[in-house]
């Protein structure tokens, strides 16, 4: 696949995630739709959104469910598309949806592989191809960013890093929905810095890419060195999303 036709996949994904068409997501306007459950939506998305805002740099698509409609509307009108996921201005949108018992919870940056940049550096250590039958005993602290134990059925493959048999580094794929797959990596602390997360998120995201799927990667922005890793595996920033939830599923959250 070349770069425009994974962008092309990532647009008609979000579109179904977000039900709206995929040229919204580039027209240059602002547009509020309404969310609708749909079974071909992102896997581990709760929908309908209560008010889901993504923008993929030119403008922003607002999912909402109804009573959040004029508060959404208001604020992507109000500031630029990149100003409405920055402070102050996301104080703005807290404050319209506190009195319906929801704030901001998620914010997140996410990339996609240009094919030509994807890295393809050996390893400093032996890899090893792994199936979903040799995740079952991994499904611990040190790997919950590359597997997901709520979801253990999604997880798809990955390759692991050994030093002798000592898995220290794992990139696992997510099959989160039928045309996309989501990398996640771990490395043991003590072997960060080493090349081994760059190493393995690139040649993942080729075996995803030699299967006919797109992969990609998702980093909140603070966190500084995953995002590194994504720039220098051969990924580029894509689209960003904001999600409001409800104000128990946030206070859980940080409890």
């Amino acid at each position: 696949m070349t770069f425009d036709e994974i962008l092309s996949v990532s647009l008609q994904q979000s579109a179904i995630d977000l039900n709206c068409f995929p040229e919204d997501l580039v027209s240059g306007k602002n547009r509020v739709v309404i969310s609708k459950a749909n079974p071909l939506a992102r896997k581990y998305l709760t929908l309908p959104f209560a008010c889901n805002l993504v923008s993929y740099g030119g403008n922003i698509v607002a999912s909402v469910s109804p009573q959040f409609h004029s508060a959404a509307s208001a604020y992507i009108s109000r500031f630029s598309a990149w100003s409405c996921f920055e402070t102050p201005n996301l104080h703005i949108l807290s404050e319209a949806v506190e009195p319906l018992g929801h704030r901001i919870c998620f914010m997140a940056e996410y990339f996609l592989p240009v094919p030509e940049k994807l890295l393809t550096a050996e390893c400093p250590f032996k890899t090893k191809f792994l199936t979903q039958k040799d995740f079952s005993p991994l499904y611990t602290p040190e790997w919950s960013n590359a597997l997901c134990a709520k979801r253990p059925e999604l997880d798809e493959f990955g390759i692991g890093a050994f030093d002798g048999e000592k898995l220290v580094g794992l990139a696992a794929c997510s099959a989160d929905c039928y045309s996309m797959r989501q990398i996640g990596i771990d490395v043991l602390p003590e072997y960060r810095r080493l090349g081994i997360a760059s190493a393995l998120t690139g040649r993942l995201a080729a075996e995803v890419l030699v299967r006919g799927k797109v992969p990609f990667y998702c980093a909140a922005w603070s966190n500084i060195r995953s995002v590194r890793n994504a720039l220098k595996s051969g990924f580029v920033p894509a689209w960003v999303e904001m999600t409001v939830k409800e104000k128990a599923f946030a206070d859980e959250l940080i409890r």
